[in-house]
C-alpha cells in the first residue's frame, strides 16, 4: 500500500550564492515563466507572464526583472525572439526553490498499485515498474535490478540439452528463477548433472552470487589433486555458470520512443547517442550506481549527470528498498529538460515505494 509520506529530495546542483540574491517578485516571475515554458514549449514574453502572475505588476517591471534574471544566467533569449526560456540554472533554481508538487490522483495510485502486485516475480515487477513509469509520464522509464551481491542462491539444477549444452536453473532469493545455457564441451548424463548440482547446493546454497564466483575461482586455482573428478567438473560448470557479464545488474528501459520529441531540442545526433546509450546501458548503470549511494529522490538537469549523452536530458531517480530499508536498486524517468517536474517527481516517488512494497509483501 502506498503511503503519501514526505519525499526526501537530493539535489546534485550547486548551492550557489545567486539563490540568496533573488527576492520574491523575480522568483515568482521565474516560476511563472518556467511553468509556462514547460506547458507551451515556446519562448515566453512579458505579455504572457502578465496574464499568469497572481500579483499585478507593470509590464515594465516584468521586463526589467526578466533582464535581471537573464543577466544572472537563469533565462536566455533563443535566436532573436523577444521571449525567454529557462537555462539549466533556471530549471535548477525552479526545482530547488520554487516548484509546487502536483498531488497524485487516486486513479494514478490505483493504476500503479494494480500493475505492481506482490504475486509477481521480481523480474516481472521490474519490467512492469519500468513500463508503468513510461506510460504514466510519457517519458522513458528505467529500472536497475539489484546488484548480484544482493542475490542469494537458493538452489541450482542442471538439465542436459543437445550439442553438449546444459540448461542451468538458478533459484535466487525467495522466488526468482533464472535460466542460463552453457556449453560444456561434452555430454553429461542426468545422473552426473544431479551429482554435481547436489555438491554445489551443499557448498554454496545461501551465499550471494559474487561470493560464489570468487570462491569458484579460488577452487579452480587450488590443487585439483584434492578434488575428485565430479567435484572438479562441478566447479568448472559453476565457473561457466557465473562467468561473464551475467553478474552485472540488469537495466530495464521502457518508452524510448517517447523521447523522439527531444530531436527538436538537442538534435537528431543527440537523440541517436541517447538511444545507443540505452542499448549499451553502461553509462546508465554507472550513473544509477552513483545514485544508489544517496538517499531519496535525485534530480539531474542537463550536464549535472556528468555524462555527455544526457546533456540535453533531465533525469529523476529514486531507490527501491528491502524490508529493512536497504537500497536494492534504482528506478528513474528520463526526458527532456522541459519536463513537468511537478508531476514526474511525485510519480517516481510513488512508484519506488510501491515497488518496494511489492518486493516485500510481508510488510
Amino acid at each position: 500500500m502506498y503511503e503519501n509520506d514526505p519525499m526526501l529530495l537530493i539535489y546534485p546542483g550547486n548551492d550557489v550564492a545567486y539563490m540568496s540574491l533573488i527576492d520574491d517578485r523575480p522568483s515568482q516571475i521565474l516560476k511563472a515563466l518556467v511553468e509556462r515554458y514547460i506547458h507551451d514549449g515556446a519562448p515566453v514574453g512579458s505579455r504572457r507572464l502578465l496574464e499568469d502572475l497572481a500579483t499585478p505588476v507593470s509590464s515594465a517591471t516584468v521586463r526589467s526583472d526578466m533582464v535581471m534574471l537573464e543577466e544572472r544566467g537563469l533565462l536566455c533569449s533563443p535566436h532573436t525572439s523577444a521571449g525567454r526560456i529557462p537555462t539549466e540554472l533556471g530549471y535548477r533554481f525552479f526545482v530547488d526553490r520554487l516548484i509546487t508538487m502536483s498531488p497524485l490522483t487516486s486513479e494514478s495510485v490505483d493504476r500503479v498499485n494494480h500493475q505492481l502486485s506482490s504475486n509477481q516475480t521480481p523480474s516481472e515487477l521490474l519490467e512492469r515498474a519500468s513500463k508503468v513509469l513510461s506510460d504514466m509520464t510519457a517519458l522513458a522509464g528505467v529500472v536497475v535490478a539489484p546488484k548480484q551481491e544482493l542475490s542469494c542462491l537458493r538452489q541450482i539444477d542442471f538439465l542436459p540439452l543437445s550439442d553438449n549444452r546444459v540448461l542451468v536453473i538458478l533459484v535466487l532469493n525467495e522466488k526468482e528463477v533464472q535460466n542460463r545455457i552453457i556449453d560444456m564441451g561434452r555430454e553429461f548424463s542426468e545422473a552426473e548433472l544431479q551429482q554435481m548440482a547436489n555438491y554445489l547446493n551443499r557448498r554454496f546454497s545461501g551465499e550471494d552470487l559474487l561470493k560464489i564466483k570468487a570462491n569458484v575461482l579460488q577452487d579452480m586455482q587450488d590443487d585439483k589433486v584434492e578434488m575428485n573428478r565430479h567435484m572438479q567438473m562441478a566447479v568448472e560448470m559453476a565457473a561457466k555458470t557465473f562467468d561473464g557479464d551475467d553478474l552485472e545488474p540488469e537495466c530495464v528501459v521502457s518508452g524510448q520512443s517517447n523521447l523522439i520529441q527531444m530531436a527538436g531540442a538537442g538534435g537528431a545526433d543527440q537523440l541517436q547517442m541517447l538511444f545507443e546509450s540505452f542499448q549499451q546501458k553502461r553509462d546508465l548503470l554507472h550513473l544509477m550506481d552513483q545514485c544508489s549511494r544517496a538517499e531519496g529522490i535525485q534530480v539531474f538537469i542537463g550536464k549535472e549527470s556528468g555524462y555527455q549523452v544526457f546533456d540535453e536530458c533531465s533525469m529523476i531517480t529514486a531507490p527501491y528498498t528491502d524490508a529493512q530499508k536497504n537500497v536494492l536498486g534504482m528506478l528513474a524517468v528520463i526526458g527532456p529538460k522541459r519536463m513537468a517536474y511537478q508531476d514526474v517527481i511525485p510519480m517516481v516517488d510513488m512508484t519506488a515505494k510501491m515497488l518496494s512494497a511489492a518486493l516485500n509483501p510481508e510488510d
